[in-house]
């Protein structure tokens, strides 16, 4: 995995400005720790932070191939699962290649293929390739979104980069924020609206969609999206079906020239990756495999079962090391770290995120990587099965708002009232839920119950999904580690987006498909075990440290989160009793604490990134 950033202008001779592009390119060093480069024409100048993880000797980039007349360039952050097929299929149509690298496979893709080739791309990827001859940029990002994507067009000027940190580091881009950035920050934050890039005048591409840069401007268009067709296999065929794709998908996804790990919570969806790639190890004769968990000091003592989180990791987690035989890597962290954690997850998303639920993933993955520079995660499992809890629950299914975020009311009633009255965050809330759901692509005869639960599969997949997806990508690539996501493979989401709702729930339970689809695979204690979501701390010193930070922000005149909120009434609950907090706000996992921890985030970054208002 790498950092890419851009800088394309008709109006300027970008070689007399290499300190810009060098300046936007060290804003990346934590996701490239192990190599940089750059490269610079009139009008286009590209830079590039590299992790390497496949031939580390030679995939230097920018990487710059001549053809005929033709001059190409790439930058490219991500992985080609299916390089080796591609590679062939190339080789056989008279292309060489001098290296073993997927960066090289993808541009003579490009150059043979043109824009066309993302539609044989299997893999993760955001890229962006400069053809000198017709003076294009083409940018593209994969079909769901695994890695970012952000630009910025005026002018005649093209920025871009895998944050928006490489963007925010130009000389001419200020960090502004209007109306409708502070409506995603304070109403439907920590998610983002697809293709927001919450700072004035930065848009993310979105999912599944490229863009072409020329002398006409800008042209962005989608290449993929969800289709929806009926279903014609059985329930014994889909599960069969769900299993072949599963683990193929892992076995392509454990290609690597440095060590590789997975996370493993003892829960369904890790354990069946987990299990796919020791099998593989076992019968390649390639060692052991390696596990990771995550746990918080004290949890033990302080964990209360609820509806949100059933059960404890632990227990799980031995039940499954055990039974695979892995080495495994029990990992804890304590209040102080956490709290710590917040500021520097800010820094990593450049935007506050999800708390301590962030901060804890930065410092397990900070952990991880002393060993390993690769980890396999199941990240999306819920979302393309129908996992979470609001799927399977009326209150949520009929809100007629985006149901892991309920209490908007709540959430506005502590902002100051003459902001809720210019940016309007419940009418804003509304508009983007309104918005999703005409996207949504219907099927001609599905009942009112199979239509609806299409709606809640389409804005899990595309509204929910994308916030886990940045939560993972940013803390991981902070600290320089390639984490993949198998549940995100293209091929797996078109199979299961046209399986039909009750046989996603087969036996009556919670993604009963995908526990069809891996019997024999798993123990069968594990393969029905109740879901748990990631784990959080419960230690009562957490929320002491935070509802202290946000005190002390109350306290400070000079804060910029102040003209935003409702002081009294966040003094009242920071001073008392936060339980109107205690069920979830956002997600599964951010209540009170949360809460506390999302406003002294929030102040962070205004003050960090030294955020004005326009």
């Amino acid at each position: 995995m790498c950092g890419i950033t851009g800088w394309i202008d008709w109006q300027k001779d970008l070689t007399q400005y290499p300190s810009f592009l060098e300046r936007m390119t060290d804003t990346l060093a934590d996701r490239g720790p192990d190599a940089s480069g750059t490269w610079i024409t009139q009008h286009c100048a590209l830079g590039h932070r590299r992790l390497s993880v496949m031939d580390p000797e030679n995939g230097a980039q920018p990487m710059v191939r001549k053809y005929g007349e033709n001059t190409f360039s790439i930058v490219y952050n991500g992985e080609l699962y299916n390089a080796p097929e591609l590679k062939k299929e190339l080789e056989l149509r008279g292309h060489r290649f001098s290296t073993t690298c997927d960066t090289e496979v993808l541009l003579v893709s490009f150059i043979e293929w043109g824009r066309a080739c993302v539609d044989r791309l299997n893999g993760i990827f955001a890229f962006g390739v400069w053809d000198s001859l017709e003076q294009t940029l083409f940018l593209v990002r994969d079909r769901l979104g695994v890695k970012p994507l952000f630009f910025s067009y005026s002018d005649g000027r093209l920025l871009f980069g895998s944050e928006p940190k490489a963007i925010l580091a130009h000389p001419d881009f200020p960090a502004q924020i209007s109306g409708e950035g502070l409506a995603e920050i304070f109403a439907v934050g920590p998610a983002r609206t697809p293709g927001h890039g919450v700072y004035r005048n930065m848009s993310e591409l979105k999912p599944g969609h490229c863009a072409v840069f020329d002398h006409n401007g800008l042209h962005i268009r989608p290449y993929w999206k969800l289709e929806s067709k009926p279903h014609e296999d059985d329930l014994d065929t889909t599960a069969e079906r769900i299993h072949e794709i599963l683990k193929d998908t892992v076995i392509r996804q454990l290609a690597s020239d440095v060590p590789i790990c997975t996370l493993l919570s003892g829960g369904l969806d890790s354990s069946a990756l987990t299990t796919f790639a020791a099998n593989y190890y076992k019968e390649n004769q390639t060692g052991t495999i390696h596990t990771y968990s995550i746990d918080y000091v004290d949890n033990d003592k302080h964990f209360k079962a609820n509806t949100f989180q059933p059960n404890s990791d632990a227990p799980w987690i031995r039940r499954m090391t055990e039974f695979l035989g892995s080495e495994h890597h029990f990992l804890e962290f304590d209040t102080p770290e956490l709290v710590e954690s917040l500021r520097t997850a800010v820094f990593a998303r450049d935007l506050p995120g999800m708390a301590d639920v962030d901060g804890s993933l930065y410092l397990f993955c900070r952990e991880i990587k002393k060993d390993a520079t690769v980890a396999v995660s199941g990240e999306a499992a819920d979302e393309i099965f129908g996992g979470y809890p609001w799927f399977h629950r009326e209150e949520a299914l009929n809100a007629g708002t985006f149901p892991w975020s309920l209490a908007t009311k709540d959430r506005v009633n502590l902002l100051a009232p003459d902001f809720v009255n210019w940016v309007k965050p419940e009418q804003y809330v509304q508009e983007r839920y309104r918005q999703a759901l005409s996207e949504v692509p219907r099927l001609a005869g599905e009942n009112e119950q199979q239509n609806r639960m299409r709606e809640m599969s389409y804005l899990n997949i595309t509204r929910f999904m994308p916030t886990l997806l940045d939560r993972k990508d940013r803390m991981s690539m902070a600290v320089g580690l390639e984490v993949r996501v198998p549940f995100c493979d293209h091929r797996l989401v078109e199979y299961v987006w046209n399986v039909p709702w009750e046989l996603k729930t087969a036996g009556d339970r919670e993604k009963g498909i995908l526990r069809r689809a891996l019997r024999g695979v798993l123990p069968e204690d594990v393969l029905t075990r109740k879901k748990s979501p990631y784990p959080k701390t419960y230690n009562p010193n957490y929320l002491e440290a935070v509802r202290k930070w946000v005190l002390e922000i109350l306290n400070d005149s000079t804060s910029p989160l102040l003209q935003f909120i409702d002081v009294a009434k966040i003094r009242t609950l920071a001073e008392g009793d936060a339980s109107q907090f205690n069920l979830p706000w956002f997600g599964q996992l951010m209540t009170g604490p949360q809460l506390f921890a999302y406003l002294a985030q929030v102040d962070t970054w205004l003050r960090e990134y030294k955020v004005s208002i326009r």
